[in-house]
C-alpha cells in the first residue's frame, strides 16, 4: 500500500520503517521534505520511502498515519488537503505542552476530534499507547505487546489492524471511535509509569489468557 506518514519524528519515523521494511511504499509529508533530519531519515530506509509535503504526500497514499505533536495537529490537518474516504490512523494523544496530563477526556476524546477536523476521513485511534521504542520492537520476553484498535467503519477496521499487526503487536479491536476515550488515558498511564515513576521507556501491556 502506499501510506502517508505525517510527520518525521521518532513516532513517524519509526512507524514509516517497519512498514516500510514489509514492502508498503512510504511517503513522509514534512513541511521541509530536504531538511537534513528528513534525509538523514530516508537514508535510514534503503527502500520504498520518500517525502513531500502533507498534501501530495497524502494525495498519493491510501492510508493516512498521522504522528504529530497535539498542538499542531490541526494545522497539519488543514494541510493535508481533501481527506474524504481516506484511512486516517491517529497516533496522537491531546497532552499538555509539559506532559503533565490530558487536554480533554472521558466526555470527548482527541480521536473524535481530529475526525472532526479531518472530515471524511475514516479515523481510527492506533499506535498512541506507547512509546517509540516498543513500536520499533514490540516483542518482549517472547510476548507482544499488545495495541487496541478503534474507530467507526467497520469496512475498512481490518486493514487497519493488518497493518498494526504487521508493526508486530497484539492488535485488538476495541470498538467505536468513541473508546478513544478510554486509550488516551490508558496511554497517560503508560507515559506516567515511564516518565514519573522511574519504570522508563522498554515496557508494555499486554493481554494475558487463561487457558
Amino acid at each position: 500500500m502506499k501510506i502517508a506518514v505525517i510527520g518525521a519524528g521518532n513516532v513517524g519515523g519509526t512507524l514509516g520503517r517497519s512498514l516500510a521494511q514489509k514492502g508498503h511504499e512510504i511517503i513522509f509529508g514534512v513541511r521541509d521534505p530536504q531538511s537534513e533530519k528528513v534525509q538523514s531519515l530516508l537514508s535510514s530506509i534503503p527502500n520504498n520511502a520518500k517525502a513531500e509535503s502533507n498534501q501530495a504526500a497524502c494525495a498519493e497514499s491510501e492510508v493516512i498515519i498521522l504522528t504529530t505533536p497535539w498542538q499542531t495537529t490541526q494545522a497539519a490537518i488543514e494541510s493535508c488537503g481533501d481527506l474524504t474516504n481516506k484511512i486516517l490512523i491517529d497516533c496522537t494523544n491531546p497532552l499538555t505542552e509539559d506532559f503533565s496530563g490530558l487536554t480533554m477526556g472521558l466526555t470527548t476524546s482527541g480521536g473524535e476530534q481530529v475526525a472532526e477536523w479531518a472530515k471524511g476521513a475514516k479515523v481510527y485511534k492506533v499506535f498512541n499507547q506507547t512509546g517509540f521504542g516498543i513500536m520499533a520492537d514490540p516483542v518482549l520476553e517472547g510476548r507482544k505487546a499488545v495495541m487496541f484498535v478503534c474507530g467507526d467503519d467497520e469496512e475498512s477496521k481490518p486493514t487497519v489492524i493488518k497493518l498494526t499487526e504487521e508493526v508486530g503487536f497484539e492488535t485488538i479491536d476495541a470498538g467505536k471511535l468513541s473508546t478513544a476515550r478510554l486509550l488516551e488515558p490508558y496511554a497517560m498511564l503508560w507515559i506516567k509509569l515511564a516518565i514519573a515513576h522511574g519504570l522508563g521507556r522498554d515496557f508494555a501491556f499486554a493481554i494475558v489468557r487463561r487457558n
